[in-house]
C-alpha cells in the first residue's frame, strides 16, 4: 500500500517559556529558562521549591467563567493550544468530511488537581459537596473530547496514556492513521497541569525530582551535578494533514513527519533498562519507518530529564544506534528550559524539532556547565547552533518502560 506523506500545518503551544509559537521558539533558541520559584502554592516548608509553571496563560482570554469552572487546567491548556493551532484553518472546519478528521490528544495524569480538590471537599463536607462535573473534569481523555466538541471533528479520536511518552505516542498514532488513509487530518498533541504539593511529594519521595533551590541548576540534563527533573506544565497541539490535501487548500507547511517507532522495556515500573534494548529498537523502528539511514540524522531532541539513570541510558542507546555518527549528532534537551511536562513533553518537543528543521537552528541545553564524563556526546551546551539540518528525531521514554520516537524531515516538495 502506498504510504501518504504527512505534514504539519498548524502549531499551538502553552508553556512556561512562551504562550504562542513565536515567543516560545524565540525563547527556546535563546535559552530562556521557564523554571521559577514556586509561588502559586505555599511550598515554603517543602523540599522542592521550583517548577516550570505557565504564569502567562490567562484562561479568560479563551473561556468564559462558567466554562473555566467546568474544565480542569489541563483541558484549558489543551483547548487553548488547539485553537491557536487551527487559526486560519476555517476551510477545514467548514468544507471537509468531519469523519475524516480525528483527534488523538493525550495527557499523562489528566485532571489530577481536580481530584485533589474534590477529594478534600468530600472528606470535609461529605458526598453531596462533590461537583457534578468532577468525573468529566478529571478523566484524561476529556481534552480529546472537548477538542472534538469545539471543532466538530468526528473521526477516530482518543487519548493515549503512556506517562511521559503519552503525547509522542499520540502524534505517532495520528501520523499513522493519516499516512495509511484512515484519516485525512488530525489534531494531536498533549497537555499536562498537575503541579501541586501532592504530586511533587510523590515524585520527590521516589527520588525523581531535583531539590535544587536555584532555578538555573535544577534542570541540567547531562550535567555531572544533575539530581532529578523539574516538574512542568503546558500543552502542545499539532494539526497534521496528508500532503496533497494540505496543498490543495494552500496551507502553510511547517514540516513533515516521516517515521514513528514505539516499544516497551518490560523491565521496571520506573527505571529504564540500562541495556537500552527497547529504547534502541524504538529509534531503529522510527528510522526504518522513515526509510532514513542513521547517518543522515542531524538533530536529536533528547528525552533528557536530568535524572542520573535516564541521561546515562539515553546516551548509551544513541551510541548503540548511531555508532560512529553519534559523535556528529547535535543533541539537546529542551527540558532544561521547559521542565518536564510529563504527558505534554513529547508534543512540545516534536514542535521544537519541526521548528528547528524549518529555521535551521538547534536549540541549546542550558545549565550544562560540568559535563558528565559518561555522557560524552555533544549536547549543544548553553548556546544554540545555527545549521541547515534535514532530519531530526525526538525521543520520549515513560514510566512503565514506554518508548516513543518520532522522525521529522525538513519539508521539501
Amino acid at each position: 500500500m502506498l504510504k501518504r506523506r504527512v505534514v504539519v500545518t498548524g502549531i499551538g503551544v502553552k508553556t512556561s517559556v512562551g504562550n504562542n509559537v513565536k515567543d516560545f521558539f524565540d525563547g527556546i533558541k535563546n535559552g530562556k529558562n521557564g523554571i521559577k520559584p514556586i509561588s502559586f502554592i505555599d511550598a515554603s516548608n517543602f523540599p522542592v521549591s521550583v517548577a516550570a509553571y505557565d504564569y502567562e496563560f490567562e484562561p479568560l482570554e479563551y473561556f468564559n467563567k462558567k466554562e473555566i469552572r467546568r474544565m480542569d487546567r489541563f483541558s484549558q491548556l489543551a483547548v487553548a493550544a488547539t485553537r491557536d493551532a487551527l487559526k486560519g484553518q476555517d476551510s477545514i472546519l467548514k468544507h471537509h468530511d468531519p469523519f475524516k478528521i480525528g483527534i488523538i490528544f493525550s495527557s499523562g495524569i489528566g485532571g489530577f488537581t481536580t481530584i485533589e480538590k474534590e477529594h478534600k471537599k468530600f472528606l470535609e463536607k461529605g458526598a453531596d459537596s462533590v461537583s457534578v462535573f468532577f468525573i468529566p473534569m478529571m478523566i484524561s481523555n476529556i481534552a480529546s473530547g472537548l477538542i472534538s466538541i469545539e471543532t466538530g471533528f468526528k473521526g477516530d479520536s482518543g487519548s493515549i496514556a503512556t506517562a511521559c511518552a503519552s503525547s509522542s505516542n499520540a502524534v505517532g498514532e495520528a501520523f499513522r492513521k493519516i499516512r495509511d488513509g484512515y484519516l485525512d487530518a488530525a489534531i494531536t498533541g498533549g497537555s499536562e497541569a498537575g503541579i501541586s504539593l501532592f504530586t511533587l511529594a510523590g515524585f520527590y519521595n521516589m527520588c525523581a525530582l531535583s531539590d535544587s533551590k536555584d532555578k538555573d541548576s535544577a534542570s541540567i540534563p547531562f550535567d555531572r551535578r544533575r539530581n532529578g527533573f523539574v516538574m512542568g506544565e503546558g500543552a502542545g497541539a499539532l494539526f497534521l494533514e496528508e500532503l496533497e490535501f494540505a496543498k490543495k487548500r494552500g496551507a502553510e507547511i511547517f514540516g513533515e513527519i516521516v517515521g514513528y517507532g514505539a516499544t516497551t522495556d518490560a523491565y521496571h515500573i520506573t527505571k529504564p533498562d540500562p541495556h537500552a534494548a527497547a529504547q534502541k529498537k524504538a529509534i531503529e523502528n522510527a528510522l526504518e519507518d522513515a526509510d532514513v539511514s542513521y547517518n543522515l540524522i542531524d538533530y536529536v531532541n533528547a528525552h533528557g530529564t536530568s535524572t542520573k539513570i535516564n541521561d546515562l541510558t539515553e546516551t548509551f542507546s544513541l551510541k548503540e544506534v548511531f555508532k560512529e555518527h553519534a559523535k556528529n549528532l547535535l543533541i539537546s534537551s529542551t527540558k532544561s528550559m521547559t521542565g518536564h511536562m510529563l504527558g505534554a513533553a513529547g508534543a512540545v518537543e516534536a514542535i521544537v524539532s519541526i521548528l528547528s528543521l524549518k529555521e535551521g537552528v538547534v536549540p541549546p541545553t542550558i545549565g550544562l556547565k560540568e559535563k558528565d564524563p559518561d555522557c560524552d556526546l555533544f549536547y549543544t551546551p548553553n548556546v544554540a547552533v545555527k545549521k541547515d539540518i534535514k532530519y531530526a528525531i525526538s525521543s520520549s521514554f515513560g514510566f512503565g518502560g514506554h518508548n516513543a520516537v518520532l522522525c521529522f524531515k525538513k519539508f521539501e516538495e
